[in-house]
């Protein structure tokens, strides 16, 4: 499992102008004052106005100082206030410290970075360096702080692709930040060494399908940002719930049979979605096997 989550921290390739001639960053502006900036492991969403600049997630350590240069080609003098990280993965975190230090607080401080305190637990007990943690860590289900002249809310998800997921939605850019809770390129990822839960996952696209808003013919109105992929909106999100949820029952009811891991695989509940879906780093036979054993842990 560890290995095939870690194969999906390849960099994107999505079509665009690069910033600077030779830059592997592209950027977008997807509505309001929110950007998206693609090329690192992850999908990086920066927000800019006149109270500075904030980040969610920051990509692999390989791509920060590219990210870095990136956030300075949209903003070469607002100060990086905030970094929020979606969840622990290195493809989303790596770069905290590169774009923590080369900000600021107004106190002083490096750019404060923030997560979940299960975040903050993953990233502490895997010995990885203080300055890449999200120390102003919270516990409860959300939290909201306004910045940029725009409220931002932060929404746990437990159990989700991880144990510690949030996502991010900017109320008045209408911009909502998913991290690999939902993406564009493959599979639900259900991490189970990382508290993950395909149960999670459907409900937690279900609470973010209760913010976005679609606007004429289901096109446009909230925009979202995948952890992977390209800019979506409500209908793409719609499509993934519902994969999500009816994989996970066709599983469900084949564990309810007393079927084995491999009788479900070679039933191939994702068939129809396969040709979607299916990638060489993450299978339709990986996820299968981690819809299964999230539902039947002891088999």
């Amino acid at each position: 499992m560890r290995i095939a989550i870690a194969l999906l921290t390849a960099t994107l390739a999505l079509n665009g102008a690069a910033l600077a001639q030779g830059s592997r960053i592209q950027s977008y502006h997807v509505q309001g004052k929110v950007w998206l900036l693609t090329g690192a492991a992850s999908n990086v969403a920066v927000q800019i106005r006149d109270d500075g600049i904030l980040v969610v997630d920051t990509g692999d350590k390989e791509t920060a100082a590219d990210v870095l240069a990136a956030i300075r080609a949209l903003s070469p003098d607002k100060p990086i206030r905030w970094i929020v990280n979606t969840h622990a993965h290195p493809d989303h975190t790596g770069g905290n410290e590169t774009i923590s230090q080369a900000g600021m607080t107004v106190n002083g401080n490096p750019a404060a970075i923030i997560g979940h305190e299960n975040v903050l637990a993953r990233m502490s007990a895997e010995d990885r360096p203080v300055t890449e943690w999200p120390l102003n860590s919270f516990f409860e289900a959300g939290r909201d702080f306004y910045f940029n002249g725009e409220a931002i809310f932060l929404h746990h998800l437990p159990s989700a692709h991880t144990d510690g997921d949030i996502f991010v939605y900017f109320r008045g850019s209408d911009v909502l930040v998913t991290g690999d809770l939902f993406v564009t390129t493959h599979f639900p990822v259900v991490d189970l060494e990382y508290g993950g839960s395909i149960d999670g996952i459907v409900e937690g696209l279900n609470k973010a399908l209760d913010i976005t808003v679609p606007a004429w013919l289901q096109e446009g109105g909230t925009y979202v940002i995948p952890g992977h992929g390209r800019i979506a909106d409500e209908a793409d999100l719609v499509s993934y719930r519902d994969l999500a949820l009816i994989v996970r029952d066709r599983v469900r009811a084949s564990v309810e049979r007393g079927l084995s891991l491999r009788q479900v695989q070679a039933d191939r509940p994702s068939l129809d979605y396969d040709p979607r879906y299916n990638t060489e780093k993450w299978t339709s036979q990986m996820f299968i096997e981690s819809v299964y054993r999230s539902l039947a842990p002891a088999q």
